[in-house]
């Protein structure tokens, strides 16, 4: 996992946030990598810039938060996501996720993987 750099986002610095990714892509050859956008600080426009630099770079997984941001997960960013990368890129929805109703309206929305605190009493229920 790595957080892209949000502050080179925010600012429009796309190159930088593509050189990052594309430097743990490179040395991460043959891993699973995630690359967490931390959505609850980002616009849509951000949010899709960042879809597209990920497809540029080839990762694996994009994943809403890490869960210590303002915010994590919510439908309208995972629907943005899901939009924007369709099926070559695998989805993480992580942050509030406490149910199973909601997980299973993320699942719904074509997420790979679901990160949660609750996953026990998801499973449960």
């Amino acid at each position: 996992d790595m957080v892209l750099q949000i502050g080179a986002l925010i600012n429009n610095d796309l190159e930088t946030v593509k050189k990052d990714i594309l430097a743990v892509r490179e040395a991460s050859k043959g891993k699973v990598l995630k690359v967490i956008f931390e959505n609850c600080y980002l616009n849509d426009s951000q949010i899709k810039n960042a879809c597209d630099i990920c497809l540029e770079a080839n990762v694996d997984f994009i994943k809403t938060s890490t869960g210590f941001g303002t915010g994590g997960a919510t439908i309208e960013n995972v629907r943005l996501m899901k939009e924007t990368v369709g099926n070559q890129i695998k989805i993480k929805a992580s942050g509030g996720i406490r149910d199973k109703e909601t997980a299973l309206k993320y699942i719904a929305l074509g997420v790979d993987r679901i990160g949660t605190s609750s996953g026990i009493k998801i499973v449960k229920a």
